[in-house]
């Protein structure tokens, strides 16, 4: 079960407001579900301090009108400090995707997801750490509800996970587990990604 600190929850409240009405895509659940399952899943591995803020934050910036600007000024009124304040939010910049549809309509899905995961494979290992519990979240419900998609958006995630090894080992493990699983499942597992 998740445990968060009285800031921790005060953070959470605002990103849940900023999420607004937003809902998960196949189920239909508020989308701050999604949000609580991963900071659920990298609270039992927090390494750095500061996963489970990134966590609750990651899809804020992509995906509502919070800046990382208006982030920072919401985390100093809690009472974060300025260090923390920056590693929260390099995280959480390192956890946005920054080759959308919006800013790179000429580039095609695939484009953008080869130039994303080249990003995320930079990424701060903190930064890692959550994303191993966002695929896990992510892919879980993919493959549930739409696996046509899912194959798709394995072979997406199978592009970049291999090298993103710097976050929480056990953390990692578990998430190249299950994709593995995902893998197999969908009769992925003999095929060799092209990088």
């Amino acid at each position: 079960m998740l445990e968060l600190t009285e800031r921790q929850w005060a953070l959470f409240d605002y990103v849940k407001e900023m999420h607004g009405e937003q809902k998960r895509k196949y189920t239909g659940a508020p989308y701050y579900t999604h949000l609580l399952s991963v900071a659920a899943r990298v609270e039992q591995y927090v390494q750095h301090g500061y996963e489970t803020e990134i966590a609750l934050c990651h899809d804020l910036i992509e995906d509502t009108e919070c800046s990382l600007a208006d982030l920072s000024s919401k985390l100093m009124s809690l009472g974060y400090s300025v260090e923390e304040d920056v590693e929260i939010l390099e995280g959480v910049d390192d956890l946005t995707d920054k080759y959308t549809h919006e800013r790179y309509p000429d580039l095609n899905r695939a484009q953008r997801k080869k130039l994303e995961s080249a990003r995320i494979i930079a990424s701060r290992p903190v930064a890692q750490t959550v994303k191993y519990a966002d695929i896990i979240d992510n892919i879980t419900s993919v493959i549930e509800h739409d696996p046509g998609f899912a194959r798709v958006f394995a072979r997406e995630i199978d592009s970049y996970l291999w090298k993103i090894d710097k976050g929480n080992q056990k953390l990692y493990a578990e998430c190249c587990r299950a994709f593995n699983q995902i893998k197999a499942q969908l009769g992925l597992e003999k095929e060799k990604i092209e990088q």
